[in-house]
């Protein structure tokens, strides 16, 4: 089994994918860059062995990553408790294999680069993947597969946290979609929300139309990360796809091992 490792500036999610590509079973933990090997093997065996696993079953590892410093340790979590060398998404046997057709590519975040590889893959034409993550980004593949750019917001959780932060009288509110369609808060809590959650609405309504106006053929959205499932009920997104990043790494995994 391939066990796929996405990590995230917020958080590290592991998935183990059968052969067939299905994800067998996935866990999260809090990105710490200090966390060594030895601490993830811990926390993994026992999360294995309640769902029935031994480390034994991991035949293959792939790592994506946008926190350089997590990186070692989780190489040396691979080598030294599942006896394989992981692959790095966007190194060697695991380069990307499309074109990163902007400015600075080398720049490009991990996790960028395989929702775009796994969303052209699953469909046709000119994409726009939106993530909803630490920032919520949206990124533009071409009908070829290839990446041409994109946007990067402030993430939902980022924007309140700082809100609170800045205004001392403000409570800290959970995010959740409203109860109703006014955007008329009534208490200072169900006016943070509704600013939160309809701004949000109302920056993808925009930044969507002006992005679809640019590309100037039809195109299809994608919603991935957490947060996606907030806003599903508003028809933003054609597909909401919570597994895009882990997909992507299974099928770079895949790619690497195609006979020559």
């Amino acid at each position: 089994m391939l066990l796929a490792v996405d990590a995230g500036n917020t958080n590290v999610v592991f998935a183990l994918l059968a052969e067939d590509g299905s994800i067998a079973a996935r866990w999260r933990i809090a990105t710490d860059p200090r966390r060594t090997a030895d601490e993830y093997a811990v926390w993994l065996h026992q999360l294995l062995s309640l769902e029935g696993y031994a480390r034994s079953d991991v035949t293959g590892v792939i790592i994506g990553t946008v926190v350089p410093r997590a990186l070692h340790n989780l190489q040396v979590l691979a080598r030294k408790y599942f006896g394989q060398e992981a692959m790095v998404a966007g190194q060697g046997a695991a380069d990307w294999g499309i074109r990163l057709d902007v400015d600075e590519p080398h720049n490009v975040g991990a996790d960028r680069v395989l929702n775009a590889i796994a969303g052209h893959a699953a469909y046709p034409g000119d994409l726009v993947v939106i993530d909803f993550g630490t920032a919520t980004t949206f990124d533009v593949v071409d009908y070829d597969g290839a990446y041409k750019g994109g946007i990067i917001a402030p993430g939902i959780n980022l924007s309140l946290d700082a809100l609170v932060a800045a205004a001392a009288k403000l409570p800290r509110i959970a995010i959740e979609a409203p109860t109703d369609q006014t955007v008329i808060g009534r208490t200072t809590a169900s006016q943070m929300l509704s600013g939160i959650y309809w701004g949000y609405v109302a920056m993808i309504e925009g930044l969507l139309a002006r992005v679809k106006a640019e590309i100037g053929r039809p195109v299809t959205c994608i919603a991935t990360g957490g947060l996606a499932t907030l806003f599903q009920q508003h028809n933003l997104f054609d597909a909401v796809e919570p597994d895009l990043t882990i997909r992507g790494l299974a099928l770079l995994h895949q790619r690497s091992h195609r006979p020559a």
